[in-house]
């Protein structure tokens, strides 16, 4: 890989990070002036913004044919949104949740995730398939649109706040948001094109396949954006976007971009075998793992964040492993799905269990984060 195109995967990156953050605060700002509430904003736009990223490049990936770092972004995106985004905000600071909302999105997620595992088994992703999951989005912006009527009026101030909207108005205002939203879309284009070709040139010089590629660097680059909101609302104070992020990247990233990639790509989506026995299964429990933190103790606390943290980074050492061809990858791939993920899992469930006890027993004995 030549320096040249090393430096335009640094800058590819920084445009992307820094597009997502442009556009939305644009686009949410002139959603707002056109009289659109602040809490559908939140939900939709800002959501669609902090996946803009992998959906530009899904897209640019897939165009290009080079599909696997499409499918490869969607999933450790979604590990990454989990286990690393959800686990350094919880460790920066506790965070916690008691809307509805959530409680509701967690199930769609799960159920999103387990589609997409049940999709993969066919060994490819079809354009009907894309089709089935851009008809999911719709119908959750749709429903998202209509619960946001019934939130309460704390949940929508908090939201304005953290993202700015609601501020201004006027032919110039909505000028100038339009503008901010074009060039931070003009950015994303720009920037997904040049990491899509320089994590092409990295698979080719070190000679690791395009998912292992997608699954590290181009995940983790795209999953920025949902980093910065979700620790900077969690040290605000805005627990709920700090989740909610979350939860709702996850879902958008497997409904809208992968949606979208499939029905765009030439070819159907190949599904790497290698997926379906740590990385897709993996992704699924991550979301299943959001159930005992959030139904049960509502919060995600330092030993939690932790712990999700550690996961990720074993999950890290195991895609080392593979892109390596070490010989212990597969079997270390077997202990952490068949023992690490469910003692983590167990450990987690009992965290949550006795903090919500403790809560009930006695408000004032609830134990520190």
């Amino acid at each position: 890989m030549s320096v040249t195109t090393a430096v335009l995967f640094v800058v590819g990156l920084g445009l992307l990070v820094g597009g997502a953050e442009v556009m939305v605060r644009g686009a949410s700002r002139l959603a707002t002036t056109l009289g659109v509430r602040p809490l559908v904003v939140g939900l939709t736009v800002v959501a669609f913004g902090t996946s803009a990223p992998e959906l530009a490049v899904g897209v640019s990936s897939a165009v290009s044919g080079n599909a696997d770092i499409a499918l490869g972004n969607v999933v450790g995106s979604n590990i990454a949104n989990v286990l690393l985004v959800l686990g350094l905000a919880a460790l920066v600071m506790p965070v916690a949740t008691g809307i509805q909302l959530v409680r509701r999105e967690v199930p769609l997620m799960i159920a999103a995730s387990l589609a997409l595992w049940l999709m993969a088994f066919a060994g490819e992703i079809t354009r009907i398939e894309g089709l089935i999951l851009l008809a999911g989005i719709v119908a959750y912006t749709a429903f998202l649109v209509r619960a946001s009527r019934r939130e309460a009026p704390a949940i929508a101030t908090e939201f304005s706040e953290e993202f700015g909207v609601g501020a201004g108005r006027g032919p110039l205002v909505m000028a100038a948001n339009l503008g901010l939203a074009a060039v931070g879309l003009a950015m994303l284009l720009v920037g997904a094109d040049w990491i899509v070709n320089g994590a092409v040139a990295v698979a080719t010089s070190l000679g690791v396949p395009q998912i292992i590629v997608g699954l590290t660097i181009v995940a983790v680059g795209t999953s920025l954006p949902e980093i910065a909101t979700s620790v900077l609302a969690g040290l605000r104070g805005h627990r709920d976007i700090a989740v909610g992020n979350v939860v709702g990247s996850c879902i958008f990233n497997i409904l809208m971009v992968l949606g979208a990639t499939a029905l765009v790509s030439p070819q159907p989506i190949a599904v790497a075998p290698s997926l379906l026995v740590v990385d897709v299964p993996l992704m699924v429990a991550a979301a299943l793992g959001c159930l005992p933190i959030l139904y049960t103790g509502q919060v995600v606390n330092r030993r939690e964040g932790a712990l999700l943290l550690a996961v990720y980074v074993a999950y890290l050492a195991y895609l080392v492993l593979l892109a390596n061809e070490n010989p212990t990858a597969d079997a270390f791939g077997r202990v952490l799905m068949l023992v690490v993920v469910p003692l983590v899992g167990v450990v987690l469930t009992a965290l949550a269990l006795r903090e919500r006890a403790m809560r009930r027993a006695s408000p004032a004995n609830r134990p520190a984060l």
